[in-house]
Parts: structure tokens; C-alpha cells; sequence
């Protein structure tokens, strides 16, 4: 594994300029594709094809500014791009290392501005672990996962851990489900893991059937390969050597990302038998939703994936010990200390945001979402309550 990312980055400078385009759900409304192909188009003109990349990426989280491109290595961030614009954006900025002032950031109540991309607020107040990397890799690109440090825990956990000590490690971190109920997911696990029976399932909740929530389409659409990592960490530490990703039937592209992230990580012998080695076989399935907001209710969930009416059952029936089958299963929505929120309505910034379990609301509303004005003191109070 190691040779294999020594590898790839060895093929990659640092200092060679890449345009990352912004190819979320968001900016795909706003036509990116129209956008991807002038600066094809462009450097093809120019003769840069080999001294410059050009990246269609997932989701970069600040949807209320796309189209959104960010110019590495020096990560100028351009906002509300149109394929007028990428004429000047090539000659001015990949050639000639200038900032196209009209393109950046301005704070609509001060006008101060900002042209890079960890100096704009929207960015500056997230903790960003968990989409962070959106912007620099194409999510269809297993070797961009590998260069940024992709797998490496898997490697870990498999080649340097027993299944015991990685749910140990889990426990230890205290890490938890990023649903409402916020259940520990080392308990989780671990209930799972103690379960009567040898067969045991890990699923992926990715359904998002909520009006307004796009966190999972902007991991999924921009970063597959983390999701699915976490998932063979997860079986391997519970005893589970089947997998299901359940996802929305309506979202093409997203569910494009995972069926390639799978056959790419088959092929690199991160899933199926014998994972790097190791003795530990892993195989994953991915089911679509029926179009219906109750088929993300994890029980409900469970009997969609059996073929049954998606309908929840009762909730002294707990998941980790009788799941899909009757077998035990978890979700693996994991990720250490942060969680992502869709903002939406009526703010200045919407988008997706990522930040730490204790942000108050009033935070995320404030810092991050912008909205004009002031609360009033009883709303003001409500809403300072944060994720616990």
C-alpha cells in the first residue's frame, strides 16, 4: 500500500497548477459542465494540456458563491464563475500569478475581501475533517484519495490492529453517530460484535430524504473512497464480511461515485478477498431508496434492502442486534469530532458546513450561515443549544 501511494505521488508536483472545479449538486444546477469545458477548451488553445490539470471535484460546500474554482497550488478562490470568465482566469491567474479582484470574496456588510479560500469566513469558522479534501481531489480518481493520505487507516487497522483493539480505539474516541440519537459507536459496535451469530451486515445510511439536507450527496459526490474505508474499518472491527451502501435512486452522478469507488478499490485489492493481505474478506452492495422520505428510518431501511415494504418496525427491536436478515448490523455515519450541516433558507451562505460536536446553533447560524440582523433575546436564547 505504501509503495503504491509513494507511486502516485511521486508522478504528481506540488508546484504544477491545477483548476478545481466545482462539480456538487449545487454548482451542477448552475450548469458546470459549460464551465469544466471552456477551461478545457482554453488550455488546449494555450498548449497547456501537460503543465496544467484541470479537476471536476465534488462539492466545495460554499453553494450560495458558485460556481465555485479554486486555483492551486496558491488555492485562489474564484467565485460565481461563468465560462466568460475563464479566458482571464488562465491568462491572469495560471499564467500570470494575479488575483482577478471582481472573482473573490466581499463581505456583503464590511466589502472586505478575501482570496483565499481558508481566508473567507464561510471556510475560516469550519473544522473541516470530513470534506476538507473535497476541493483538491476528483472523486472518481482513487489515486487522488491515495496522495491526500486515503487508506492508510485501513492499512492500519488491518496489517497492525486486531479487530479488538480498533474497537477499543473507537471506544477511546468517543466518536458518535451523526444521526439525531448521537449513540456512541464504539457501544454500537460492540453490541454488534457480541451478538449470537457468525453473520453480521454493515450498512451505509446514505438516503437523506430530508427537504433541504445534502451533507451525505456532498461526501458521497466529492469524496466516495472515505466513506467506503470507514465502512471496511467498521466490518473488520464488528466481524462483518458483508457491506450495503444504501443511497437515493434520484441522484445518477452520486451513485456513479460509489459504484466506481468500488470496482477501483476491487482492483487496488482494498475490497472483495483477502483484502492487502490480510486474511480478511469484504464484499459490498449497493441498493437504491424507492422514492419515499420513510426509507431512511434504519429499520425501515433494513427491509427495503430485504425487498420488503420499507416500514419501520418497532423500536424495542434494536438494529445492532437483529438487522437486515435478522442479523446483526450498524451504520457507519462515523467521523471524529465533527459533524456536517446543510444551511439552508433564509441566511446568506448557504451550503454545507462542517463543525465541531459543542457548536452552538447561534454559531453555525451567525459565524457561518451570516443571516442580517439580530435575533430576538428569546429566540436568541432557544437557539444556543449546540450539537452534544
Amino acid at each position: 500500500m505504501e509503495e503504491l501511494r509513494k507511486g502516485v505521488s511521486s508522478k504528481r508536483d506540488p508546484d504544477k497548477p491545477c483548476i478545481a472545479i466545482c462539480a456538487g449538486m449545487g454548482c451542477l444546477s448552475l450548469d458546470n459542465g459549460r464551465v469544466i469545458s471552456a477551461f478545457e477548451k482554453e488550455i488546449n488553445k494555450k498548449k497547456l494540456k501537460t503543465k496544467v490539470d484541470i479537476r471536476a471535484t465534488g462539492c466545495h460546500g460554499y453553494c450560495e458563491k458558485g460556481l465555485l474554482v479554486v486555483i492551486y497550488p496558491e488555492e485562489i478562490c474564484y467565485m460565481e464563475v461563468t465560462p466568460k470568465d475563464v479566458p482571464e482566469i488562465v491568462s491572469q491567474t495560471v499564467l500570470g500569478k494575479k488575483v482577478i479582484d471582481r472573482l473573490i470574496y466581499a463581505n456583503p456588510e464590511t466589502g472586505e475581501k478575501a482570496a483565499h479560500q481558508s481566508e473567507i469566513p464561510f471556510y475560516k469558522k469550519q473544522t473541516r475533517h470530513i470534506i476538507g479534501h473535497n476541493s483538491r481531489i476528483d472523486p472518481q480518481s482513487i489515486d487522488d484519495y491515495l496522495a491526500v493520505g486515503g487508506y492508510s487507516a485501513l492499512s492500519k487497522s488491518l496489517l497492525e490492529m486486531s479487530p479488538e483493539e480498533v474497537l477499543e480505539e473507537i471506544k477511546k474516541a468517543g466518536l458518535r453517530g451523526r444521526g439525531g440519537g448521537g449513540f456512541l459507536a464504539g457501544r454500537k459496535w460492540e453490541t454488534a460484535r457480541n451478538a449470537p451469530g457468525k453473520e453480521k451486515y454493515v450498512i451505509v445510511n446514505g438516503h437523506e430524504g430530508e427537504l433541504g439536507a445534502f451533507m451525505d450527496r456532498a461526501l458521497f459526490t466529492g469524496n466516495p473512497h472515505s466513506v467506503l474505508e470507514g465502512l471496511i474499518i467498521g466490518a473488520y472491527a464488528i466481524g462483518s464480511h458483508q457491506g450495503f451502501i444504501y443511497t437515493r435512486h434520484d441522484t445518477p452522478r452520486l451513485k456513479n461515485n460509489i459504484d466506481t469507488a468500488l470496482a477501483q478499490a476491487e482492483e487496488y485489492g482494498l475490497l472483495g478477498e483477502n483484502i492487502l493481505g490480510s486474511g480478511f474478506n469484504f464484499h459490498v452492495e449497493v441498493h437504491l431508496d424507492i422514492g419515499i422520505f420513510v426509507s431512511g428510518e434504519s429499520s425501515a431501511l433494513m427491509r427495503s434492502i430485504e425487498g420488503n415494504p420499507p416500514e419501520p418496525r418497532p423500536k424495542y427491536i434494536r438494529t445492532s442486534v437483529s438487522g437486515i436478515w435478522g442479523k446483526p448490523s450498524t451504520g457507519t455515519e462515523r467521523s471524529k469530532g465533527t459533524k456536517l450541516v446543510s444551511l439552508s433558507g433564509n441566511i446568506v451562505n448557504t451550503g454545507v458546513a462542517e463543525v465541531p460536536f459543542g457548536t452552538t446553533v447561534r454559531e453555525i447560524v451567525y459565524g457561518i450561515g451570516r443571516t442580517y440582523g439580530r435575533l430576538h433575546s428569546r429566540e436568541s436564547h432557544r437557539h444556543s443549544s449546540g450539537f452534544r
